[in-house]
């Protein structure tokens, strides 16, 4: 996607726009919250499976798992990868529009987790704002893609086209092997391709 379709609107001066800083202090107080009545946020609020027995899915869930998380190193790495990647792509959509891309993110990756519960017939919880992040990952792709970022592990540059890419990939094979239990990887691809068909569809109303 090419970047002169959206007007870069700064948002804000700060390191830390608007909308940005109040995901991190959403995030943080669910944190908290989890910390204090960690069964009774878990029993409402993670992403519990369709005809699943008490606890049972509900609606809200589609969001709440979303700023939920399952220990200190789960919400660490999920809000840094918010901040580091989403501040470009907020100036970029504007606040108002990476809210709403950021949440579709966060609702598409939890419909795939639904669905492919569904088909194994597991009964387990999902939580975590990975979908939302993972999203902000392709839109990082499509509108800086020649950007060089660096890896954490091992720390090699890369250009962002082909960091998401391979993440993308090795996202696909282990959620097809199996060999990441406990990790949502289709949660994660289905947060990338959901923000997909948004920026297509932005962009396609653009043009027209």
């Amino acid at each position: 996607m090419n970047q002169h379709i959206y007007q870069r609107r700064p948002v804000s001066n700060s390191a830390i726009p608007s909308v940005i800083f109040g995901l991190l202090v959403a995030n943080g107080l669910v944190f908290a919250a989890q910390q204090m009545q960690p069964n009774m946020m878990a029993y409402y609020f993670a992403l519990w499976p369709l005809g699943s027995p008490r606890p049972e899915f509900q609606v809200w869930q589609l969001l709440s798992y979303g700023f939920m998380h399952g220990g200190l190193n789960h919400i660490f790495f999920n809000m840094f990868g918010l901040w580091m990647f989403g501040r470009d792509i907020e100036n970029v959509l504007g606040s108002k529009r990476f809210l709403i891309y950021y949440l579709t993110c966060v609702v598409g990756a939890a419909i795939v987790q639904l669905t492919v519960a569904w088909m194994q017939g597991g009964i387990y919880p999902t939580v975590g704002a990975s979908g939302g992040v993972f999203g902000l990952l392709l839109a990082y792709a499509m509108f800086f893609p020649n950007r060089t970022v660096m890896l954490l592990f091992p720390p090699i540059p890369m250009k962002a086209k082909y960091f998401v890419l391979g993440y993308g990939l090795l996202e696909l094979y282990l959620g097809v092997s199996g060999r990441s239990p406990g990790v949502a990887n289709f949660a994660h691809l289905g947060g990338m391709f959901f923000g997909f068909i948004l920026l297509h569809r932005w962009r396609s109303s653009r043009r027209s």
